[in-house]
């Protein structure tokens, strides 16, 4: 249960968009049915598809802002222009497919309105009893998954159960000692290595999760799992 919210209290969501036209109207109408008064900061990262063209639909929306990059920079370079535009009092990071549910987002931010954290990661992992026959992702990510997340926690002392999830939720105070020098999904083990660095308090609730295939346009491949393995060494080491 989401606890009482300040009349003042804004929540920014930092979504990063590339070649999403199947889910993106979908996805943004979700952010906007939650109610908590909140500001939807859309980057898109050089979509080629129709994704654009969608964009320009929210345009005269008070609570929706367009950002759009010349050409494609990746995950980690949208992210920090969301973060950079971000006004709200708490950020939280939405991935423009329909594997992140919004509705989420109470139980996100329950425990930085309680004063309890300060960043609140969801984990894929935590039992949710609200989802008991949610859709997994393959044995493949799953696995690449879990061993991401335990290099992770060996090097940054930390105990998550999902450092690779969309859902980072946190006050907008973190930031200003925070620079994420990532272009592509190596931003979610940076922001773990240099967050875990900070005097600040996290948490991990459970969330509901739909992942998608492949030929669903998921983006994320092995690559990119050698590549965070490589990124949780430097970042722990680091600026």
């Amino acid at each position: 249960m989401l606890p009482p919210v300040p009349a003042d209290f804004l929540l920014s969501v930092v979504m990063p968009v590339y070649n999403e036209q199947a889910t993106l109207r979908d996805i943004v109408a979700a952010v906007r049915a939650v109610p908590v008064r909140k500001e939807l900061v859309l980057v898109d990262d050089g979509s080629k598809d129709g994704s654009r063209a969608i964009l320009r639909e929210f345009e005269g929306c008070a609570d929706v802002r367009v950002i759009l990059h010349d050409k494609n920079r990746g995950k980690g370079a949208a992210l920090r222009t969301g973060f950079a535009a971000a006004k709200g009092d708490v950020v939280v990071v939405q991935d423009a497919d329909l594997e992140y549910d919004p509705g989420d987002y109470p139980t996100l931010l329950a425990p930085i309105l309680r004063g309890d954290a300060d960043v609140v990661y969801g984990s894929r992992y935590l039992v949710d009893p609200r989802d008991p026959g949610r859709a997994r992702d393959s044995f493949h990510h799953y696995f690449g998954n879990r061993v991401l997340t335990f290099f992770s926690n060996l090097l940054t002392g930390l105990n998550l159960t999902d450092m690779e999830t969309c859902y980072k939720c946190f006050r907008r105070e973190v930031l200003a000692d925070l620079v994420i020098h990532s272009r592509r999904f190596t931003v979610e083990p940076e922001f773990t290595a240099k967050v875990a660095r900070l005097p600040v308090r996290i948490h991990e609730v459970p969330i509901r999760y739909r992942g998608r295939k492949f030929s669903d346009g998921k983006k994320i491949g092995w690559r990119d799992g050698v590549s965070a393995l490589w990124a949780i060494v430097r970042y722990r080491f680091a600026n």
